[in-house]
C-alpha cells in the first residue's frame, strides 16, 4: 500500500508563474493519459487507493492545486478556478501531453469544468478524450456546504481560518461519510498533516471562493454538460449530503442520455470509501469508448 512519505518523495514539482506545484506521475510510457483532479481541501493523495491499479493502463497525472497539498500556498492570492484550469494546461504542456481522459472530484469538477468548457469554445481538435466526475458541486443550486464552509466565506472566514484544528476536520468529514465507511485515525491525521503544510488552514478562506465562482459562471460552466463533446459519466455516493444523491437528481433532470452510476451508502469521498467499485465502474465506462 502506498505510504504519504512515499508519495512526497516519489512526487515532482514544476514551476507556474511564481509558484511550485507539485505533481504525481506514473507509466509515462502507457499511451493513453489519464489526469486526476482533487477536490477540496485535500489533494492529490486522494487517489492513492486507486493510483497503483488505473497505473497499470494509463500513464497518470495528479497535480496540486495551488494552495493545495504540497504546493505553494501564498497568503496575498486570488485563487480561481480559471487559473487552477491553467495550471492544469500548463503542466500537460510542460510533460508533453496533448490529449488526455479526466477523473476529477468535488473541486476538480469545478476545474474540470472550465477545461470542457474551453473545449466546447475552441474549434480545435480535442485534448480532452472522456470524463469522469465524482461528487461535487456541478450545480450551485444543488450544492448544500457544511457551515463551516458558509463560515469560511463570510466576513468572519479569514479570521477564523488559522484557528481550524484536525477535529475540525474529523468532524466535518464524519458527516460527509458514509455511515459504514468512515475515515479511519490514519487518513485524517494524513488529510490534516497535508493541510497544514506551508500553514495551508491560513487560506482556508481564500480557497472556498470557488462557491461564489459557480454561481458567478455557472452557465458557462453547465451548459457544456447538457450536450458534451465527450462521453462524460457521473459516479456518486449517494448518501453524501453536500453533494449525493440530490445533485445526482438534477443531473439526471438537465443533462441529455446522463450516464450516472450511484453508490448507496457512499459519502463525498467515493474514491476512498469504496475504491474498489469506483475502479469498477471506471474500467466499465473506459471500456466502452
Amino acid at each position: 500500500m502506498l505510504q504519504l512519505r512515499d508519495w512526497y518523495e516519489s512526487g515532482q514539482y514544476f514551476q507556474f508563474d511564481d509558484y511550485r506545484i507539485f505533481y504525481q506521475e506514473a507509466s509515462p510510457e502507457k499511451p493513453r493519459t489519464l489526469v486526476l483532479l482533487h477536490g477540496f481541501p485535500t489533494s492529490s493523495w486522494d487517489w492513492r487507493a486507486l493510483w497503483e491499479e488505473l497505473a497499470l493502463e494509463y500513464h497518470l497525472v495528479a497535480p496540486d492545486f495551488l494552495g493545495f497539498g504540497y504546493s505553494d500556498k501564498p497568503t496575498d492570492y486570488d485563487y480561481e478556478i480559471s487559473e487552477q484550469a491553467d495550471l492544469v494546461e500548463s503542466l500537460l504542456d510542460s510533460i508533453g501531453v496533448t490529449r488526455y481522459h479526466l477523473l476529477a472530484h468535488d473541486y476538480g469538477d469545478t476545474v474540470a469544468q472550465e477545461l470542457l468548457a474551453r473545449e466546447s469554445e475552441s474549434d480545435a481538435p480535442l485534448k480532452i478524450q472522456s470524463i469522469i466526475l465524482l461528487n461535487g458541486g456541478l450545480f450551485p443550486e444543488t450544492h448544500q456546504p457544511r457551515p463551516i464552509q458558509k463560515l469560511l466565506l463570510s466576513p468572519i472566514g479569514k479570521w477564523l481560518s488559522p484557528f481550524l484544528s484536525r477535529n475540525t476536520l474529523k468532524r466535518n468529514f464524519d458527516k460527509i461519510f458514509g455511515p459504514n465507511t468512515q475515515p479511519s485515525a490514519r487518513e485524517i491525521d494524513e488529510w490534516w498533516s497535508l493541510i497544514r503544510y506551508n500553514g495551508g488552514q491560513r487560506v482556508f478562506h481564500l480557497l472556498i471562493r470557488y462557491m461564489e465562482e459557480r454561481e458567478q459562471y455557472r452557465e458557462r460552466w453547465v451548459k457544456p454538460l447538457f450536450e458534451p463533446p465527450v462521453m462524460v459519466r457521473l459516479i456518486v455516493g449517494e448518501a453524501d449530503p453536500i453533494s449525493g444523491g440530490h445533485m445526482a437528481m438534477r443531473y439526471k433532470e438537465l443533462v441529455r442520455s446522463p450516464d450516472i452510476q450511484l453508490l448507496p451508502g457512499v459519502g463525498h469521498y467515493p474514491q476512498t470509501e469504496m475504491p474498489k467499485l469506483v475502479l469498477e465502474h471506471c474500467w466499465t465506462f473506459w471500456e466502452n469508448l
